[in-house]
């Protein structure tokens, strides 16, 4: 099996365990909304992933107060473990396991073969928009990280509104307001005519693990000496990275989806390097994997998984969630 296709069927179990865990995730709720009609189901704690904010606040409260959220651990954990895996790596976590990746990658290709291309965005526009990203990212790194006191971050933890706060968003998607469902609907389109367009221009995630990425000691090396300039490598990349013209890819859009390499004809004109040391594409994507999931693996060990909020407590909140607000 080819880079890609070990690719897309890694991102493609993801998405699936998600489903699942999002459905289950659905039938916890249900339980509670109908006062204990419908069957109970346990939690799943991997639908923290999807809470970012209450994640970033959690990290700035252990930071700042050396307390490990106890409200939603496994999404502090994920963070962790996504942050953690950009400073060797970069972003794979875009390419190998986020399904909103998955979905974006699935768009434009759709696109492609309908329209017969993907157009570039005008490099006028293609900047003014890169842009959108880093200041939502700003944004919420400064309101929290900067000016945010701990003690806020560990109450703002610890309030009844970061308690249903995943319940909220299940929510949000399930009864959407038209608002939603109209943004929705021109992202998609977006997206299936521009490769890429939230992950390129609205994901405050991707900008958050590029600046990480900055520092990552495993990158895509050129040899000049062994390229032949057909262009492939420049060609493929769904990032507009132009590969052809570096020697060290260094660029904060480099997700390691390793498509440059597979592209590639002459195999010794492209490799991933940790100085002088070569990995073999696959064998990063094996290290990345190992990290992420040996991260969750410790904090599943360490009781740093599974959420400290009693059935009473949801009892109590979830039927009541429509009233909480930050």
């Amino acid at each position: 099996m080819g880079i890609q296709k070990t690719r897309n069927a890694v991102q493609g179990v993801m998405a699936l365990v998600l489903l699942y865990e999002g459905y289950q995730f659905y039938l916890f709720s249900r339980h509670f909304k109908t006062l204990g009609e419908a069957p109970f189901v346990p939690r799943p704690p991997a639908v923290e992933a999807f809470l970012p904010i209450s994640a970033l606040v959690s990290l700035k409260s252990w930071i700042s107060l050396g307390i490990f959220d106890t409200v939603h651990p496994a999404g502090l954990v994920i963070f962790i473990a996504i942050m953690g895996t950009a400073l060797f790596f970069q972003r794979p976590f875009c390419a190998w396991l986020c399904p909103v990746g998955l979905l974006a990658e699935g768009f434009w290709k759709a696109g492609k073969r309908a329209l017969g291309k993907n157009p570039r965005m005008p490099k006028a526009a293609d900047h003014a928009l890169m842009a959108v990203k880093y200041l939502i990212l700003f944004f919420f790194l400064w309101v929290i990280l900067i000016k945010m006191p701990g003690e806020a971050t560990f109450a703002f933890a610890n309030a009844p509104y970061n308690k249903v706060v995943d319940v909220k968003m299940l929510d949000f998607w399930i009864e959407p307001s038209s608002a939603v469902i109209k943004a929705t609907i021109v992202i998609v389109a977006l997206s299936i005519v521009f490769k890429n367009f939230w992950c390129r221009y609205l994901c405050p995630y991707g900008a958050l693990l590029g600046m990480l990425g900055r520092f990552a000691p495993l990158r895509v090396k050129r040899h000049e000496s062994e390229c032949i300039h057909c262009s492939l490598c420049t060609k493929n990349c769904p990032g507009f990275i132009d590969v052809e013209n570096c020697d060290t890819v260094t660029s904060v859009d480099c997700i390691k989806c390793l498509t440059c390499i597979e592209k590639c004809p002459k195999p010794e004109a492209l490799d991933i390097r940790a100085g002088k040391h070569i990995v073999k594409p696959l064998h990063l994507a094996a290290l990345f994997l190992a990290l992420f999931f040996l991260i969750i693996i410790i904090a599943k060990l360490t009781g740093h998984w599974h959420s400290s909020v009693a059935y009473e407590e949801y009892a109590v909140l979830i039927p009541q969630a429509d009233f909480f607000s930050h």
